[in-house]
């Protein structure tokens, strides 16, 4: 299994690496530290390639002290949607070389990799065997992006002994048919197993919230707050305010939470924790339209209010409310208003239809093929049948 360098690009694949190794085969991941850091922590055998990548860095450099990305540079429009994912063909091109050396000692019958790494199908083509791509959920980059992908690495892969840039030979797509984009390419169906990542069971997961009490998940991701995101999560903290019959429940990384000032009786502050180890227990997500954290929301049926910030976060919440399942605040200046975001809360938590929208979402991907149904598939292209 091959990834580019982000854990949250990666961890879409484990349902499907567990599925593999619980039919028997070996699974390992060939990726850069950041993404097989992920990968031991769920137990899968990985082997570093290169160096950390530290993805962030160029975005933080430009950043004005307390501004989020969106806020200087707002919602990314699709016209620039393929200009996004250059980055990752000058990563294939850099890494393909010690993606080879690797996979020539090791001889994979079969070569995964999610949608962004481009060196995945180069790789099974010039060792013969087949490959996969795997979305991550929402995917309105590789359409855009292919055909600046195909033109960036055709001399690579001519010098390789191939006519081009090959397509996988076989995609899956987690996504249910109200979510996939109209500009990716069709996909297999392969049902969403959520994992957010590891971690213990805190002691007040353990009480459900009181009779009548509504409990909101507040998730945005690690990478909103490094971006400048407190005073958003200070917004959305102060929305809760006077929500007597709402317990909202905001998940940040502990460095973060004496910077969210004085909390409402009604709000609780938590390390991060994997979220599908308690949004069953919740009646609707806040997020930034991250695609793992999309899915998980569909997956337990969740009405979503969805404050995208970054590239491919904007058409996730697009298609969401498309589907009747969210409210989408898609610019700063509304992000950035408490009332706002508190009117949006309590739109999806009174409305039924947006429940009645997310469980529909919900029973579209849980007719989907598991991963370990997915496995024979893979069994049977490995084999060349």
């Amino acid at each position: 299994m091959l990834s580019t360098p982000f854990p949250t690009h990666f961890t879409p694949l484990v349902p499907l690496a567990w599925a593999l190794k619980g039919a028997g085969h070996e699974v390992t991941v060939a990726a850069q530290p950041d993404v097989t850091d992920a990968a031991r922590a769920a137990g899968i055998t990985a082997v570093d390639i290169g160096d950390r990548f530290h993805g962030l860095d160029v975005l933080q450099r430009h950043l004005p002290p307390g501004v989020r990305p969106l806020e200087l540079m707002g919602p990314t429009p699709p016209e620039k949607m393929a200009g996004t994912t250059k980055l990752w063909e000058t990563h294939a091109r850099y890494l393909l070389g010690s993606y080879l050396e690797f996979a020539r000692e090791w001889r994979p019958d079969l070569v995964v990799s999610e949608q962004l790494e481009l060196a995945g199908p180069v790789v099974a083509a010039v060792l013969g065997v087949p490959s996969v791509q795997v979305r991550w959920g929402v995917d309105p980059l590789s359409g855009p992006s292919r055909a600046s992908a195909r033109n960036f690495l055709h001399g690579t892969c001519v010098r390789l002994g191939l006519d081009g840039l090959p397509d996988p030979d076989l995609l899956l797509d987690p996504c249910p048919p109200a979510l996939r984009h109209p500009t990716a390419p069709p996909g297999s169906p392969l049902g969403h197993v959520p994992y957010n990542g590891v971690g213990t069971v805190p002691e007040w997961l353990r009480v459900p919230a009181p009779q009548g009490v509504r409990r909101v998940a507040v998730c945005l991701g690690n990478q909103t707050l490094v971006l400048n995101g407190s005073g958003l999560f200070r917004t959305i903290i102060e929305s809760f305010e006077g929500l007597t019959d709402v317990q909202a429940v905001v998940t940040a990384a502990p460095e973060y939470h004496e910077g969210f000032g004085r909390l409402p009786d009604n709000v609780r502050v938590v390390e991060p924790v994997p979220l599908n180890l308690f949004l069953r227990d919740c009646d609707a997500l806040i997020h930034h339209g991250g695609a793992n954290t999309t899915m998980t929301g569909c997956h337990f049926g969740l009405p979503q209010v969805v404050l995208p910030q970054l590239v491919d976060q904007f058409a996730s919440a697009e298609l969401l409310a498309a589907a009747g399942a969210a409210r989408v605040l898609g610019e700063a200046a509304p992000q950035n208003d408490a009332a706002l975001v508190r009117a949006a809360v309590t739109e999806v938590l009174t409305d039924d239809r947006y429940r009645k929208s997310a469980r529909e979402l919900r029973d579209d991907m849980a007719a989907m093929p598991s991963p370990a149904e997915i496995v024979a598939d893979l069994e049977r292209l490995a084999a060349g049948a």
